[in-house]
């Protein structure tokens, strides 16, 4: 259970970017540019959540082996 709870913020992460590519960006006729913007700062939320996972996972993880 707790690989899935790690893993979880990078799989979101990942499906936000796979999304972000997949809607694509365009100019409208009237010259704006119509993008999924908001992804960009979901998917960078979720990884920095995913790497603070992995570090409390690491020092948790060392100190057990210490004491």
């Amino acid at each position: 259970m707790k690989k899935c709870v790690i893993l979880l913020p990078f799989l979101i992460s990942f499906g936000c970017a796979i999304t972000y590519n997949i809607i694509g960006s365009r100019v409208l006729s009237d010259g704006t540019l119509d993008e999924p913007f908001f992804l960009v700062p979901i998917e960078c939320f979720f990884f920095l959540v995913g790497i603070l996972l992995l570090l409390i996972q690491l020092i948790l993880f060392v100190i057990k082996r210490l004491f």
